[in-house]
């Protein structure tokens, strides 16, 4: 086995990180674990702690069981983890918690399946076995299932365990995803770039054990679970702005039809301009949401957080600054027409008393077509400029 405090060994082949704040209680026993697996199965390896500024000795602790420590001075569980991964030397990185929650000794699987030629090896531990009081009641029931759903249903992951922390990995695929997150939600941006970049990903199963630490865990349940949730939500432009987006409007456009000719009675309740007043503003909130979800779209990918997108490089074919301004000007053009129409109908009664039900029909939705038309002309303009640089 080679020495782990040497500068550069070279030729690495495993790098085992572990996050570590205050750790002294587990720390060593996890170390111990990890260095066994690399011995006893001859693989040239090292074992790096990325310490985020523990002051219970967990440092010295490391570094006398051999691994090397990586001091990360910016907080967060992805900061610690992020500056051990970077500092690693291995091909493969496998990373897991330091509170003895998972058997450092038992990596076959993730060793076995990185071989192979998988970029992204996850461990699944409700395939592999929640030990009984390993795993909170609402992580287990409620967080852990829901979130890893709503990651599979926005990013069509075939991930099962969204936050399983013992995970392995080629360390050269760190660079391709540019990982962000410090905190907790590290370990889902992990999982959405991969999936989103194509990587070859797969599952093993995995066993989780209770903490090993006396001391309540850094996770906080509502806290991190509402920043994984964040950020799922960030990510997927499609389902934060554009899906709500398009089914604002067609339910705005489904009643808009329906009362424009007159009110409509659903069994004893009548709907008319009132009910027509909220449709134009799903209108107009729809058809910003989806404005908001093209262009995070275009920004991300422009700031390299996303990949390409075809459908967005076809609709640029179609959809660029000349036919914006064109289809632009003539919503507005059909809205101003509306509203002049409406002038007339004014003037034939000596603009004195109109019957509001009626000419309501007509000036809600030109106002609507003016201000869905001008702002097409502006999103054309700030497409434009987001384009700028792109050749």
């Amino acid at each position: 086995m080679i020495d782990m405090n040497t500068e550069n060994p070279g030729n690495i082949e495993l790098s085992i990180v572990m996050p570590c704040l205050n750790e002294a209680e587990t720390l060593k026993l996890c170390i111990d674990k990890a260095m066994h697996y690399i011995k006893e199965n001859n693989i040239k390896g090292e074992v790096v702690i990325g310490d985020n500024g523990s002051t219970d000795g967990s440092q010295e602790i490391a570094r006398t069981c051999g691994a090397r420590v990586i001091d990360i001075p910016r907080k967060g569980y992805g900061s610690a983890l992020m500056g051990a991964i970077e500092a690693s030397y291995g091909k493969y990185v496998i990373m897991g918690d330091s509170d003895d929650s998972y058997d450092f000794s038992k990596l076959n699987f993730f060793v076995e399946k990185l071989r192979e030629g998988y970029d992204l090896v996850m461990g699944n531990r409700f395939k592999g076995g929640v030990a009984k009081g390993a795993m909170p009641f609402l992580h287990r029931y409620l967080g852990n299932p829901v979130l890893s759903f709503i990651g599979r249903l926005f990013f069509n992951s075939t991930a099962g365990d969204f936050h399983c922390g013992l995970r392995g990995f080629r360390q050269d695929i760190v660079s391709l995803l540019n990982l962000q997150t410090t905190g907790m939600e590290f370990a889902s941006e992990m999982v959405v770039k991969a999936t989103i970049f194509k990587l070859n990903i797969t599952e093993v199963p995995t066993t989780l054990s209770p903490d090993g630490r006396s001391r309540p865990p850094h996770l906080r349940t509502w806290r991190d679970g509402w920043r994984h949730l964040r950020f799922l939500l960030v990510y997927s432009p499609k389902w934060l702005f554009l899906i709500p987006g398009i089914f604002m409007m067609l339910v705005g456009l489904i009643m808009t039809i329906s009362i424009i000719k007159g009110p409509v009675q659903l069994f004893n309740i009548y709907f008319d301009t009132n009910t027509l007043l909220y449709a134009a503003a799903l209108i107009i909130s729809g058809f910003q949401a989806i404005n908001f979800a093209i262009f995070t779209r275009t920004y991300a990918i422009q700031v390299g957080f996303l990949p390409e997108n075809k459908s967005l490089q076809k609709m640029y074919k179609y959809v660029n600054l000349e036919s914006g301004l064109v289809v632009g000007i003539l919503v507005t053009f059909i809205g101003f027409a509306g509203s002049v129409y409406s002038l007339y109908l004014w003037d034939q009664v000596d603009f004195g008393h109109l019957e509001y039900s009626s000419i309501l029909r007509l000036v809600i939705p030109s106002v609507v077509c003016i201000i869905i038309g001008l702002q097409i002309v502006l999103s054309s303009f700030f497409l434009s400029v987001l384009g700028v640089n792109k050749k």
